[in-house]
């Protein structure tokens, strides 16, 4: 099976975040960058497809250079290839990041193009359904479980932006929670499907595995930005609500001002 992951270049935020003065950007000067923790999980999943099923895992990410580090820390996982779409370190509006990113798997022969949820940073949860739009393929969103089943494929009828190979596993049967159940959606292949964090544990990258990501080739692209008449006004980070820490006291002279404040907050009641 030919799958395709996309990912993205996230700061890793431990603290309070900071923007540039000039309001544009997150300050990311004493910042180290990861991927989205739902992205490494789309990772997995789809490096766990292919030791079952066969076939080879495509990392895309679409960034500065210095994505590329990224994509090598995805094919220590265990991904076969990863694609750079090269920018000069902008941040690209899901409009565009879908038209590129649409652009490039087209005719890549994918049989599952799959996403995080959300990106960790921006949390737009837009670029898989636009993806999915634009190829004019079925998109299922929040999945915490993924099943594949043969046969004919049912009535449902079958994309064909993206083919299928002979062999393939025909649809999806694709679970996410809600409100304490399970929805399950059964989905014709090729498909566009974005996980969540949880559906699977993504593994340590071994020593053989971060070697071979150390010399692969990472194919770059140069995409062409695609408009989207969206501008950015300025970044702020909200006022946080300030805390407040009150002593009641020391030893057993405190116990009567905790039962106060216990039956005051309701709780003995």
């Amino acid at each position: 099976m030919e799958i395709c992951v996309c990912v993205k270049r996230v700061p890793m935020v431990g603290g309070a975040i900071a923007v540039t003065p000039d309001g544009q950007d997150v300050d990311v000067t004493m910042s180290g960058f990861t991927v989205s923790p739902h992205e490494e999980c789309a990772v997995e999943e789809a490096v766990q497809i292919t030791e079952r099923l066969g076939g080879t895992v495509t990392v895309l990410t679409l960034g500065p250079p210095e994505a590329a580090d990224q994509l090598r820390d995805m094919l220590a996982l265990g991904a076969h290839r990863g694609v750079l779409l090269q920018t000069d370190g902008a941040e690209w509006g899901p409009v565009a990041t879908a038209a590129a990113i649409a652009e490039v798997v087209r005719n890549g022969g994918y049989e599952l193009l799959l996403f995080g949820n959300e990106a960790a940073d921006t949390g737009g949860y837009q670029v898989p359904v636009r993806v999915s739009h634009l190829l004019g393929l079925p998109c299922v969103t929040g999945i915490k479980r993924l099943d594949f089943a043969g046969g004919s494929g049912g009535s449902s009828p079958r994309a064909n932006t993206l083919p299928v190979g002979e062999d393939a596993p025909e649809r999806i049967l694709a679970g996410r929670e809600y409100r304490g159940a399970e929805e399950v959606f059964d989905v014709a292949l090729p498909a566009v499907v974005s996980v969540k964090e949880g559906i699977n544990l993504p593994r340590y990258p071994s020593l053989p595995g971060r070697l071979r990501a150390k010399r692969a080739v990472i194919e770059t692209i140069e995409p062409a930005f695609a408009a989207d008449r969206l501008r950015k006004e300025r970044l702020r980070v909200p006022a946080s609500s300030g805390k407040r820490a009150q002593v009641l006291g020391a030893g057993s002279d405190a116990v009567p001002a905790l039962v106060d404040l216990l039956d005051e907050l309701g709780i003995l009641s």
